[in-house]
Protein backbone atom coordinates (compact mmCIF):
# COMPACT_ATOMS: atom_id res chain seq x y z
CA UNK A 1 0.00 0.00 0.00
CA UNK A 2 1.38 3.41 -0.96
CA UNK A 3 1.49 5.95 1.86
CA UNK A 4 -0.11 8.54 -0.42
CA UNK A 5 -3.16 6.30 -0.75
CA UNK A 6 -3.90 6.76 2.96
CA UNK A 7 -5.23 10.20 2.05
CA UNK A 8 -7.89 8.64 -0.16
CA UNK A 9 -11.46 8.17 0.96
CA UNK A 10 -12.17 4.43 0.89
CA UNK A 11 -15.28 2.27 0.83
CA UNK A 12 -16.18 -1.41 1.07
CA UNK A 13 -18.99 -3.80 1.88
CA UNK A 14 -18.48 -4.67 5.56
CA UNK A 15 -20.99 -7.52 5.88
CA UNK A 16 -20.69 -11.09 4.55
CA UNK A 17 -21.55 -11.61 0.91
CA UNK A 18 -24.95 -13.18 0.40
CA UNK A 19 -28.59 -12.56 1.27
CA UNK A 20 -29.39 -11.09 4.67
CA UNK A 21 -31.67 -8.70 6.47
CA UNK A 22 -29.06 -5.93 6.64
CA UNK A 23 -25.95 -5.09 4.65
CA UNK A 24 -23.44 -2.32 5.36
CA UNK A 25 -21.37 -0.18 3.02
CA UNK A 26 -18.67 1.64 4.99
CA UNK A 27 -16.84 4.83 3.94
CA UNK A 28 -13.83 6.36 5.68
CA UNK A 29 -11.78 9.44 4.86
CA UNK A 30 -11.88 13.20 4.54
CA UNK A 31 -14.55 13.14 1.78
CA UNK A 32 -16.79 10.45 3.32
CA UNK A 33 -19.43 12.87 4.64
CA UNK A 34 -19.42 15.02 1.50
CA UNK A 35 -19.85 12.01 -0.80
CA UNK A 36 -22.62 10.60 1.39
CA UNK A 37 -24.41 13.93 1.01
CA UNK A 38 -24.39 13.54 -2.77
CA UNK A 39 -26.31 10.25 -2.72
CA UNK A 40 -28.29 10.27 0.55
CA UNK A 41 -31.60 12.10 0.95
CA UNK A 42 -32.81 12.14 4.54
CA UNK A 43 -36.47 12.20 5.53
CA UNK A 44 -36.04 15.62 7.13
CA UNK A 45 -34.11 16.87 4.04
CA UNK A 46 -31.03 17.71 6.12
CA UNK A 47 -27.57 17.03 4.66
CA UNK A 48 -25.04 14.67 6.31
CA UNK A 49 -22.73 17.68 6.71
CA UNK A 50 -25.30 19.01 9.21
CA UNK A 51 -25.53 15.77 11.20
CA UNK A 52 -23.97 15.47 14.63
CA UNK A 53 -21.44 12.71 15.29
CA UNK A 54 -22.76 9.36 16.56
CA UNK A 55 -26.20 9.89 15.03
CA UNK A 56 -28.30 7.72 12.73
CA UNK A 57 -30.70 8.94 10.07
CA UNK A 58 -33.43 7.39 7.94
CA UNK A 59 -33.55 8.18 4.24
CA UNK A 60 -32.95 6.93 0.71
CA UNK A 61 -29.93 6.35 -1.49
CA UNK A 62 -30.59 8.07 -4.82
CA UNK A 63 -28.94 7.80 -8.21
CA UNK A 64 -30.34 10.87 -9.87
CA UNK A 65 -34.12 10.49 -9.64
CA UNK A 66 -33.94 6.73 -9.07
CA UNK A 67 -34.30 5.28 -5.58
CA UNK A 68 -31.68 2.60 -4.97
CA UNK A 69 -32.80 1.62 -1.46
CA UNK A 70 -34.28 2.80 1.83
CA UNK A 71 -31.41 2.97 4.32
CA UNK A 72 -30.25 4.00 7.75
CA UNK A 73 -27.12 6.17 7.64
CA UNK A 74 -24.75 6.28 10.62
CA UNK A 75 -22.22 9.12 10.89
CA UNK A 76 -19.08 9.24 13.07
CA UNK A 77 -16.85 12.26 12.84
CA UNK A 78 -13.07 12.31 13.20
CA UNK A 79 -11.27 11.63 15.50
CA UNK A 80 -13.83 9.60 17.47
CA UNK A 81 -14.34 6.81 14.99
CA UNK A 82 -12.85 3.39 14.28
CA UNK A 83 -10.29 4.82 11.85
CA UNK A 84 -10.02 8.27 13.51
CA UNK A 85 -11.29 9.62 10.19
CA UNK A 86 -14.79 10.67 9.20
CA UNK A 87 -16.75 7.43 8.86
CA UNK A 88 -20.15 6.85 7.27
CA UNK A 89 -21.96 3.53 7.35
CA UNK A 90 -24.91 2.93 5.05
CA UNK A 91 -27.19 0.19 6.43
CA UNK A 92 -29.26 -1.13 3.54
CA UNK A 93 -31.14 -4.30 2.67
CA UNK A 94 -28.69 -7.19 2.60
CA UNK A 95 -28.62 -8.42 -0.96
CA UNK A 96 -25.82 -8.63 -3.52
CA UNK A 97 -27.46 -6.33 -6.06
CA UNK A 98 -28.38 -3.61 -3.55
CA UNK A 99 -25.00 -3.60 -1.81
CA UNK A 100 -23.01 -3.52 -5.04
CA UNK A 101 -25.18 -0.78 -6.57
CA UNK A 102 -24.52 1.44 -3.53
CA UNK A 103 -20.82 0.56 -3.53
CA UNK A 104 -20.54 1.26 -7.27
CA UNK A 105 -22.36 4.56 -6.74
CA UNK A 106 -19.95 5.85 -4.07
CA UNK A 107 -16.94 4.69 -6.12
CA UNK A 108 -18.32 6.65 -9.09
CA UNK A 109 -18.33 9.74 -6.84
CA UNK A 110 -14.57 9.46 -6.29
CA UNK A 111 -14.14 6.93 -3.50
CA UNK A 112 -11.53 4.18 -3.78
CA UNK A 113 -12.31 0.52 -3.02
CA UNK A 114 -10.61 -0.40 0.26
CA UNK A 115 -7.84 -2.96 0.35
CA UNK A 116 -8.05 -5.99 2.71
CA UNK A 117 -7.83 -4.77 6.31
CA UNK A 118 -7.43 -1.13 5.30
CA UNK A 119 -9.96 0.22 7.81
CA UNK A 120 -8.12 -1.49 10.67
CA UNK A 121 -4.77 -0.52 9.18
CA UNK A 122 -5.83 3.13 9.29
CA UNK A 123 -6.96 2.69 12.89
CA UNK A 124 -3.42 1.46 13.65
CA UNK A 125 -1.58 4.09 11.61
CA UNK A 126 -3.73 6.86 13.09
CA UNK A 127 -2.87 5.73 16.62
CA UNK A 128 -6.26 4.47 17.74
CA UNK A 129 -4.92 0.95 18.38
CA UNK A 130 -1.47 -0.63 18.39
CA UNK A 131 -0.41 -3.53 16.19
CA UNK A 132 -1.15 -6.20 18.80
CA UNK A 133 -4.72 -4.89 19.09
CA UNK A 134 -5.04 -4.74 15.31
CA UNK A 135 -4.06 -8.41 15.05
CA UNK A 136 -6.62 -9.22 17.75
CA UNK A 137 -9.38 -7.83 15.51
CA UNK A 138 -8.97 -10.64 12.98
CA UNK A 139 -8.64 -13.17 15.81
CA UNK A 140 -12.00 -12.02 17.22
CA UNK A 141 -13.58 -12.41 13.79
CA UNK A 142 -12.07 -15.88 13.27
CA UNK A 143 -12.60 -17.22 16.83
CA UNK A 144 -14.07 -20.73 16.73
CA UNK A 145 -14.82 -21.19 20.45
CA UNK A 146 -15.80 -19.09 23.47
CA UNK A 147 -12.32 -19.48 24.99
CA UNK A 148 -10.62 -18.31 21.78
CA UNK A 149 -12.98 -15.34 21.66
CA UNK A 150 -12.23 -14.44 25.29
CA UNK A 151 -8.46 -14.49 24.67
CA UNK A 152 -8.83 -12.34 21.53
CA UNK A 153 -11.16 -9.85 23.24
CA UNK A 154 -8.70 -9.38 26.10
CA UNK A 155 -5.97 -8.58 23.57
CA UNK A 156 -8.26 -6.25 21.62
CA UNK A 157 -9.00 -4.33 24.81
CA UNK A 158 -5.26 -3.75 25.22
CA UNK A 159 -4.49 -6.07 28.15
CA UNK A 160 -1.52 -7.67 26.37
CA UNK A 161 -0.30 -4.28 25.13
CA UNK A 162 -0.37 -2.94 28.70
CA UNK A 163 1.80 -5.84 29.85
CA UNK A 164 4.24 -5.30 26.98
CA UNK A 165 4.52 -1.58 27.79
CA UNK A 166 5.22 -2.37 31.45
CA UNK A 167 7.99 -4.79 30.47
CA UNK A 168 9.31 -2.24 27.99
CA UNK A 169 9.41 0.44 30.70
CA UNK A 170 11.26 -1.95 33.00
CA UNK A 171 13.95 -2.45 30.36
CA UNK A 172 14.24 1.32 29.89
CA UNK A 173 14.68 1.74 33.66
CA UNK A 174 17.57 -0.74 33.59
CA UNK A 175 19.20 1.10 30.68
CA UNK A 176 18.91 4.35 32.65
CA UNK A 177 20.76 2.77 35.58
CA UNK A 178 23.50 1.56 33.22
CA UNK A 179 24.03 4.99 31.65
CA UNK A 180 26.26 6.25 34.44
CA UNK A 181 28.61 3.31 34.06
CA UNK A 182 28.63 3.73 30.29
CA UNK A 183 29.34 7.47 30.53
CA UNK A 184 32.03 7.00 33.18
CA UNK A 185 33.59 3.59 32.48
CA UNK A 186 36.35 4.19 35.02
CA UNK A 187 33.71 4.05 37.78
CA UNK A 188 32.69 0.46 38.41
CA UNK A 189 29.14 -0.49 39.32
CA UNK A 190 28.80 -0.72 43.08
CA UNK A 191 27.51 -3.87 44.74
CA UNK A 192 24.26 -2.10 45.66
CA UNK A 193 23.74 -0.81 42.10
CA UNK A 194 24.52 -4.23 40.68
CA UNK A 195 21.98 -5.86 42.99
CA UNK A 196 19.32 -3.34 41.95
CA UNK A 197 19.98 -3.91 38.25
CA UNK A 198 19.96 -7.69 38.73
CA UNK A 199 16.56 -7.51 40.45
CA UNK A 200 15.08 -5.43 37.63
CA UNK A 201 16.49 -7.79 34.99
CA UNK A 202 15.01 -10.74 36.86
CA UNK A 203 11.64 -8.98 37.19
CA UNK A 204 11.48 -8.20 33.45
CA UNK A 205 12.41 -11.74 32.53
CA UNK A 206 9.84 -13.11 34.98
CA UNK A 207 7.03 -11.06 33.44
CA UNK A 208 7.87 -12.39 29.97
CA UNK A 209 8.06 -15.96 31.30
CA UNK A 210 4.59 -15.63 32.80
CA UNK A 211 3.20 -14.40 29.49
CA UNK A 212 4.82 -17.30 27.64
CA UNK A 213 3.70 -19.92 30.18
CA UNK A 214 0.12 -19.89 28.89
CA UNK A 215 0.97 -19.50 25.22
CA UNK A 216 0.69 -23.21 24.36
CA UNK A 217 -2.83 -23.40 25.77
CA UNK A 218 -3.76 -20.11 24.11
CA UNK A 219 -2.62 -21.34 20.70
CA UNK A 220 -4.60 -24.54 21.13
CA UNK A 221 -7.70 -22.47 21.94
CA UNK A 222 -7.06 -20.33 18.88
CA UNK A 223 -6.00 -22.93 16.31
CA UNK A 224 -7.39 -26.15 17.76
CA UNK A 225 -6.33 -29.68 16.88
CA UNK A 226 -6.72 -31.99 13.90
CA UNK A 227 -8.50 -35.17 15.00
CA UNK A 228 -9.02 -38.14 12.69
CA UNK A 229 -11.46 -41.01 13.19
CA UNK A 230 -10.17 -44.21 11.58
CA UNK A 231 -10.94 -47.90 11.58
CA UNK A 232 -11.99 -50.71 9.30
CA UNK A 233 -15.31 -50.46 7.44
CA UNK A 234 -18.62 -50.63 9.33
CA UNK A 235 -17.25 -50.07 12.84
CA UNK A 236 -19.38 -46.92 13.22
CA UNK A 237 -17.03 -44.06 12.25
CA UNK A 238 -19.76 -41.99 10.60
CA UNK A 239 -22.15 -42.68 13.50
CA UNK A 240 -19.47 -41.42 15.91
CA UNK A 241 -18.94 -38.26 13.85
CA UNK A 242 -22.69 -37.59 13.91
CA UNK A 243 -22.82 -38.23 17.67
CA UNK A 244 -19.99 -35.82 18.38
CA UNK A 245 -21.48 -33.14 16.12
CA UNK A 246 -24.99 -33.84 17.47
CA UNK A 247 -26.35 -33.76 13.93
CA UNK A 248 -26.64 -36.04 10.91
CA UNK A 249 -23.51 -35.04 8.98
CA UNK A 250 -22.49 -38.40 7.52
CA UNK A 251 -24.65 -41.00 5.79
CA UNK A 252 -24.96 -44.08 7.99
CA UNK A 253 -25.94 -47.49 6.60
CA UNK A 254 -25.24 -51.12 7.44
CA UNK A 255 -23.41 -51.47 4.14
CA UNK A 256 -19.61 -51.54 4.63
CA UNK A 257 -17.76 -48.82 2.74
CA UNK A 258 -20.59 -46.26 2.68
CA UNK A 259 -18.07 -43.47 3.35
CA UNK A 260 -15.88 -43.26 0.23
CA UNK A 261 -14.11 -39.98 1.01
CA UNK A 262 -12.97 -37.93 4.01
CA UNK A 263 -15.59 -35.70 5.67
CA UNK A 264 -14.47 -32.72 7.75
CA UNK A 265 -16.21 -30.55 10.34
CA UNK A 266 -15.11 -28.12 13.07
CA UNK A 267 -16.70 -28.21 16.52
CA UNK A 268 -15.98 -27.33 20.14
CA UNK A 269 -14.78 -29.81 22.78
CA UNK A 270 -14.26 -28.20 26.19
CA UNK A 271 -13.20 -24.92 24.58
CA UNK A 272 -10.91 -26.58 22.03
CA UNK A 273 -11.64 -26.04 18.32
CA UNK A 274 -11.44 -29.55 16.87
CA UNK A 275 -11.23 -30.17 13.14
CA UNK A 276 -12.59 -33.68 13.00
CA UNK A 277 -12.18 -35.91 9.95
CA UNK A 278 -14.23 -39.03 9.26
CA UNK A 279 -12.19 -41.28 6.97
CA UNK A 280 -13.07 -44.15 4.67
CA UNK A 281 -12.49 -47.59 6.12
CA UNK A 282 -8.86 -48.64 5.74
CA UNK A 283 -8.75 -52.01 3.98
CA UNK A 284 -7.09 -53.59 0.95
CA UNK A 285 -9.43 -51.95 -1.55
CA UNK A 286 -10.10 -53.73 -4.83
CA UNK A 287 -11.26 -50.86 -7.06
CA UNK A 288 -9.61 -47.55 -8.02
CA UNK A 289 -12.09 -45.37 -6.08
CA UNK A 290 -11.61 -47.47 -2.98
CA UNK A 291 -7.82 -47.28 -3.23
CA UNK A 292 -7.98 -43.49 -3.64
CA UNK A 293 -10.23 -43.23 -0.57
CA UNK A 294 -7.82 -45.33 1.50
CA UNK A 295 -4.87 -43.19 0.35
CA UNK A 296 -6.67 -40.05 1.50
CA UNK A 297 -7.48 -41.67 4.84
CA UNK A 298 -3.83 -42.58 5.41
CA UNK A 299 -2.75 -39.04 4.50
CA UNK A 300 -5.17 -37.59 7.06
CA UNK A 301 -3.79 -39.92 9.74
CA UNK A 302 -0.25 -38.72 8.99
CA UNK A 303 -1.34 -35.10 9.46
CA UNK A 304 -3.42 -35.71 12.60
CA UNK A 305 -2.60 -34.30 16.03
CA UNK A 306 -4.73 -37.04 17.55
CA UNK A 307 -6.20 -40.26 16.14
CA UNK A 308 -9.38 -41.94 17.35
CA UNK A 309 -9.20 -45.60 16.33
CA UNK A 310 -12.61 -47.19 16.36
CA UNK A 311 -13.33 -50.88 17.01
CA UNK A 312 -16.58 -52.83 16.75
CA UNK A 313 -17.04 -54.32 20.21
CA UNK A 314 -19.54 -56.88 18.92
CA UNK A 315 -16.89 -58.59 16.77
CA UNK A 316 -13.48 -60.14 17.55
CA UNK A 317 -10.35 -58.32 16.44
CA UNK A 318 -9.75 -58.97 12.75
CA UNK A 319 -6.69 -58.76 10.55
CA UNK A 320 -7.69 -55.26 9.34
CA UNK A 321 -7.89 -54.09 12.97
CA UNK A 322 -4.49 -55.54 13.80
CA UNK A 323 -2.87 -54.18 10.64
CA UNK A 324 -4.11 -50.65 11.39
CA UNK A 325 -3.02 -50.91 15.04
CA UNK A 326 0.50 -51.76 13.86
CA UNK A 327 0.54 -48.87 11.37
CA UNK A 328 -0.47 -46.31 14.00
CA UNK A 329 2.61 -47.28 15.98
CA UNK A 330 3.74 -44.43 18.23
CA UNK A 331 1.08 -41.94 17.14
CA UNK A 332 -1.14 -40.31 19.78
CA UNK A 333 -4.21 -42.53 19.78
CA UNK A 334 -7.45 -42.81 21.73
CA UNK A 335 -8.88 -46.30 21.24
CA UNK A 336 -12.68 -46.41 21.15
CA UNK A 337 -14.75 -49.58 21.42
CA UNK A 338 -18.09 -48.88 19.79
CA UNK A 339 -21.44 -50.74 19.95
CA UNK A 340 -21.38 -51.48 23.68
CA UNK A 341 -25.17 -51.85 23.42
CA UNK A 342 -24.51 -55.20 21.71
CA UNK A 343 -23.00 -58.43 23.11
CA UNK A 344 -19.25 -57.85 23.46
CA UNK A 345 -16.80 -60.20 21.74
CA UNK A 346 -13.68 -58.04 21.38
CA UNK A 347 -10.43 -58.51 23.33
CA UNK A 348 -10.28 -55.25 25.29
CA UNK A 349 -7.00 -56.04 27.03
CA UNK A 350 -5.17 -56.55 23.75
CA UNK A 351 -6.34 -53.13 22.60
CA UNK A 352 -5.43 -51.54 25.92
CA UNK A 353 -1.94 -53.05 25.68
CA UNK A 354 -1.37 -51.09 22.46
CA UNK A 355 -3.38 -47.99 23.39
CA UNK A 356 -3.66 -47.28 27.15
CA UNK A 357 -6.32 -44.61 26.60
CA UNK A 358 -9.49 -46.63 25.96
CA UNK A 359 -13.10 -45.45 25.82
CA UNK A 360 -16.19 -47.64 25.48
CA UNK A 361 -19.35 -46.14 23.98
CA UNK A 362 -22.33 -46.55 21.71
CA UNK A 363 -22.38 -43.94 18.96
CA UNK A 364 -25.81 -45.09 17.77
CA UNK A 365 -27.33 -44.77 21.25
CA UNK A 366 -25.33 -41.64 22.20
CA UNK A 367 -23.95 -43.43 25.27
CA UNK A 368 -20.66 -42.32 26.87
CA UNK A 369 -19.93 -39.75 24.14
CA UNK A 370 -18.90 -37.33 26.90
CA UNK A 371 -16.20 -39.82 27.99
CA UNK A 372 -14.55 -39.48 24.58
CA UNK A 373 -14.81 -35.68 24.80
CA UNK A 374 -13.12 -35.86 28.22
CA UNK A 375 -10.36 -38.04 26.76
CA UNK A 376 -9.74 -35.57 23.92
CA UNK A 377 -9.63 -32.63 26.35
CA UNK A 378 -7.36 -34.61 28.67
CA UNK A 379 -4.96 -35.27 25.80
CA UNK A 380 -4.80 -31.57 24.97
CA UNK A 381 -4.65 -30.13 28.48
CA UNK A 382 -2.84 -33.16 29.98
CA UNK A 383 -4.93 -33.12 33.14
CA UNK A 384 -4.78 -29.37 33.69
CA UNK A 385 -8.02 -27.46 34.15
CA UNK A 386 -8.22 -24.74 31.54
CA UNK A 387 -9.06 -21.32 32.95
CA UNK A 388 -8.15 -18.39 30.69
CA UNK A 389 -5.79 -15.94 32.36
CA UNK A 390 -6.45 -12.20 32.04
CA UNK A 391 -3.62 -12.03 29.50
CA UNK A 392 -2.71 -14.94 27.22
CA UNK A 393 -0.44 -14.84 24.17
CA UNK A 394 -1.87 -16.72 21.19
CA UNK A 395 -0.03 -15.14 18.24
CA UNK A 396 3.03 -17.03 17.00
CA UNK A 397 4.60 -13.69 16.02
CA UNK A 398 4.22 -12.42 19.58
CA UNK A 399 5.48 -15.69 21.08
CA UNK A 400 8.61 -15.61 18.93
CA UNK A 401 9.28 -11.95 19.81
CA UNK A 402 8.80 -12.56 23.53
CA UNK A 403 11.00 -15.68 23.46
CA UNK A 404 13.79 -13.76 21.72
CA UNK A 405 13.48 -10.88 24.19
CA UNK A 406 13.55 -13.23 27.18
CA UNK A 407 16.73 -14.87 25.88
CA UNK A 408 18.44 -11.50 25.40
CA UNK A 409 17.41 -10.32 28.88
CA UNK A 410 18.74 -13.56 30.38
CA UNK A 411 22.05 -13.03 28.55
CA UNK A 412 22.18 -9.47 29.92
CA UNK A 413 21.78 -10.88 33.42
CA UNK A 414 24.66 -13.33 32.83
CA UNK A 415 26.81 -10.50 31.49
CA UNK A 416 26.11 -8.51 34.66
CA UNK A 417 27.05 -11.50 36.85
CA UNK A 418 30.31 -11.87 34.89
CA UNK A 419 31.14 -8.15 35.41
CA UNK A 420 31.12 -7.32 31.70
CA UNK A 421 30.99 -3.71 30.58
CA UNK A 422 27.85 -1.64 30.78
CA UNK A 423 27.86 -1.20 26.99
CA UNK A 424 27.74 -4.96 26.48
CA UNK A 425 24.89 -5.42 28.96
CA UNK A 426 22.97 -2.47 27.51
CA UNK A 427 23.24 -3.71 23.93
CA UNK A 428 21.45 -6.94 24.76
CA UNK A 429 18.69 -5.01 26.51
CA UNK A 430 18.36 -2.62 23.56
CA UNK A 431 17.97 -5.60 21.24
CA UNK A 432 15.29 -6.99 23.56
CA UNK A 433 13.54 -3.63 23.40
CA UNK A 434 13.34 -3.93 19.61
CA UNK A 435 11.44 -7.20 19.93
CA UNK A 436 9.03 -5.68 22.45
CA UNK A 437 8.44 -2.70 20.15
CA UNK A 438 7.74 -5.05 17.23
CA UNK A 439 4.73 -6.47 19.10
CA UNK A 440 3.26 -2.99 19.53
CA UNK A 441 4.08 -2.03 15.94
CA UNK A 442 6.60 0.72 16.62
CA UNK A 443 8.50 1.43 13.36
CA UNK A 444 7.12 -1.74 11.74
CA UNK A 445 8.37 -2.39 8.19
CA UNK A 446 5.85 -2.10 5.37
CA UNK A 447 6.14 -5.76 4.36
CA UNK A 448 5.20 -6.89 7.90
CA UNK A 449 2.13 -4.65 7.90
CA UNK A 450 1.15 -5.91 4.44
CA UNK A 451 1.44 -9.51 5.64
CA UNK A 452 -0.65 -8.91 8.76
CA UNK A 453 -3.45 -6.92 7.15
CA UNK A 454 -3.69 -9.18 4.12
CA UNK A 455 -5.40 -11.71 6.42
CA UNK A 456 -8.35 -9.35 6.87
CA UNK A 457 -11.47 -9.16 4.74
CA UNK A 458 -11.87 -6.06 2.57
CA UNK A 459 -14.60 -4.53 4.73
CA UNK A 460 -12.57 -4.58 7.96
Amino acid sequence: MLKASLNDTIAAISTPIGQGGIGIVRLSGKDAINIAGRIFVSKDKNKPSQFKTYTIHYGKIMEGAQVIDEVILTLMRSPKSYTREDVVEINCHGGLVTLHKILDLVIAKGVRLAEPGEFTRRAFLNGRIDLAQAEAVIDVICAKTDSALKISQEQLQGRLSTQIRQIRQGILDILTLLEAQIDFPEEEITATEKEGIAKKISASRGKISRLLSGSKTARICKEGIHLVICGKPNVGKSSLLNALLKKERSIVTSVPGTTRDTIEEIFDIRGIPVRIVDTAGIIDAKDLVGRKAVQRSKKQIELADLVVMLFDGSRPLGKDDRRLMDKLGSRKVIAVINKIDLRQRIDKEKIRKNFPCLVELSAKRYRNIELLEDAVAGHVYKGMVFSPEPVMVSSLRHINALSAAEKLIAEAGNSLDNNLSGEFIAQGLKDALVYMDSILGKDSPEDLLNKIFSRFCIGK
